[in-house]
């Protein structure tokens, strides 16, 4: 199928209530998904506590295209194109550091300023008469339209695209409560990230966010070992921080149906907006203090009470504001994907909180934990199986409602999955933009 100039082919991918498997299995689609969902949405590039002071920098890449968030003599914080406009050398090859002074090609030379302004290259007579001047090789590196709020650094490399607000909207709260769990009002990253690379589609991985449903069954043995552990503990023994932690993988249908999603436009998402696995942690009397001094107690209650399971700001982006830990996802092939863990530190905050990110981190998303190693195996598989020929379509029927598409911000029960939903809408419409949606 010839999808690049077949818009309608794409927009029958997918329909209200169930999309075609081409969407986790064409590698036509995946390079599509490059120019048209990545390259024109804003997609998470770091924070900007990465880069702490005047030529720091940190590479990461967008859609295949390398990419340095770094802060210049000014103070402001840039994304720039990780390539020299000479002959395509990359400036940069580790993953954070500090440049100094100046961008610098280990190919030829070449120089720029932290700007991305051409300051130097040797032999510079011999482009006397010629139209180097006038050509973008000439000028400086290429610039990415980049933005941050609240310290989260957001990039687009299309030129064209919705606006950051256009994009995010009201989801942009998720990040206003991570910076205001600090007392200080600031965050920064604590240490390097949890990487693993999975062999699966990337919205496998997405669609999985949002599913209330799986961790009865798929998590079971995650929750029967943790309340063996649980019961093997002494009388009136403290609970260890990651039984707290691993027991709520062991709740109910019930409690993930009540435990609510709100979707928004654009397919961004809230899982757990009543009640999540993370808002039934331990109380820490002094931080609530420290809040309720820097924000007064109604806006600290307000800050602390938003615990969901988790927030996806699509596509690549997911928070988990409770824990203060953010997943990253970057695509590699139609049928590999990495996923980045950080962990936020709260300044200003209790050590304790920084004690809870990285032991979550590490229990749930390590690839050598019980909870992660569940999912990767199920993630895998289902790539795998997806190449059976019975059935092309994969169900979103559950608690599907005729006309929801059309009803933007809006509440529904933590087992629907119209959170699933939302984000093909949203990916056909930046694969597909300008064609009728489909009746939903």
């Amino acid at each position: 199928m010839n999808y690049r100039d077949n818009p309608a082919a794409i927009r029958a991918l997918v329909e209200p209530d169930r999309v075609h498997r081409d969407v986790y299995l064409d590698p036509e689609l995946f390079e599509l998904e490059r120019e048209r969902v990545f390259a024109r949405s804003w997609v998470f590039v770091g924070h900007d506590s990465q880069v702490a002071a005047a030529g720091d920098y940190v590479t990461t890449s967008i859609a295949g295209t390398p990419i340095i968030m770094v802060r210049g003599q000014d103070g402001c914080v840039r994304v720039l194109e990780n390539r020299c406009a000479h002959k395509g050398g990359m400036l940069l090859s580790r993953a954070s550091g500090s440049a100094g002074k100046f961008l610098r090609c280990p190919y030829h030379a070449w120089s720029y300023k932290l700007d991305g302004t051409l300051i130097a290259l040797p032999l510079k007579a011999g482009y006397a008469g010629t139209r180097l001047s006038a050509a973008p090789s000439g000028l400086r590196l290429a610039s990415i339209a980049s933005r941050s709020h609240r310290g989260f650094v957001f990039a687009r490399l299309a030129a064209d695209g919705p606006s950051f607000e256009e994009h995010f909207g009201a989801i942009t709260a998720v990040l206003d409560n991570l910076a205001e769990r600090s007392p200080l009002g600031r965050l920064r990253i604590a240490g390097a990230c949890l990487a693993s690379v999975i062999d699966c589609n990337w919205k496998i991985y997405l669609e999985n966010i949002n599913d209330g449903v799986h961790p009865v069954s798929t998590h079971e043995s995650v929750a029967r070992a943790a309340r063996d552990a649980a019961k093997a503990l002494p009388a009136a023994s403290p609970m260890p921080m990651a039984l707290e932690q691993l027991l709520p993988f062991g709740a109910s249908y019930e409690f993930f149906v009540n435990a609510g999603v709100r979707v928004y436009p654009h397919g961004h998402s809230i899982f757990g907006t009543r009640a999540s696995i993370h808002s039934g942690y331990g109380d820490l009397p002094d931080y609530v203090l420290a809040l309720e001094a820097a924000h007064g107690a109604k806006r600290a209650r307000e800050i602390l009470a938003f615990a969901p399971q988790n927030s996806v700001l699509f596509p690549s982006l997911v928070a988990k504001n409770a824990l203060q830990t953010l997943r990253v996802i970057r695509p590699l092939a139609v049928d590999r994907t990495v996923i980045e863990v950080w962990a936020l530190e709260l300044v200003g905050a209790p050590d304790v909180l920084l004690e809870r990110t990285l032991t979550y981190n590490r229990l749930a998303f390590s690839p050598f934990s019980i909870v992660a190693h569940d999912d990767i195996h199920v993630f895998q598989t289902v790539q795998r199986a997806l190449a059976a020929n019975a059935n092309p379509w994969v169900s979103l029927h559950r608690e599907h409602v005729a006309g929801e598409a059309a009803a933007g911000a809006a509440e529904t029960s933590g087992t629907s999955e119209w959170p699933m939903r939302n984000q093909y809408q949203a990916w056909a419409a930046l694969m597909a933009p300008g064609q009728a949606r489909a009746p939903a």
